[in-house]
């Protein structure tokens, strides 16, 4: 598939490795959890991550461009980061936190994003897809207080 680098491949090329990161992390966290409702939050936030990144990728696939995760390092250091972080405190309400700051973080990445892209070349529905990231996030974060 050829490449085509335009400033919407890097945006959402980006957006999908957060996406998808966030989907790894909930992967990863989702064994851990005891109480049967936050188990059953995350299974959700985990298929709006999943259907976020098929949305993503089906828009780099029209463009051309095939999505990318980030690289085996990259991941690997955010395993062993999370599994290290669960190992210490496996409490539900650990893991909540966990999963708040994961939000906090893709909120924090999305909305650069916006910022940098927004009043660019960029396709609103491009730019639709950033802010449905957000909002997403933005919700994440909001369950899982419930949580803490």
């Amino acid at each position: 598939m050829q490449e085509l680098k335009t400033k919407e491949a890097e945006m959402l090329e980006q957006l999908y490795k957060n996406v998808k990161m966030g989907s790894d992390s909930i992967v990863k966290l989702l064994p851990k959890v005891s109480d049967g409702k936050f188990k059953t939050d995350i299974t959700d936030q985990l298929n709006g991550y999943e259907s976020l990144a098929s949305k993503i990728k089906a828009h780099l696939k029209n463009m051309g461009v095939e999505a990318k995760e980030e690289n085996a390092m990259v991941k690997l250091w955010s395993n062993i980061g999370i599994s290290v972080n669960a190992m210490m405190d496996s409490t539900d309400s650990h893991l909540a936190q966990m999963i708040s700051e994961g939000s906090n973080m893709g909120i924090t990445d999305s909305i650069k994003l916006l910022r940098e892209y927004e009043n660019t070349n960029v396709s609103e529905a491009a730019l639709k897809l950033v802010r449905e990231v957000i909002e997403f996030e933005e919700n994440n974060l909001e369950r899982a207080k419930n949580y803490l």
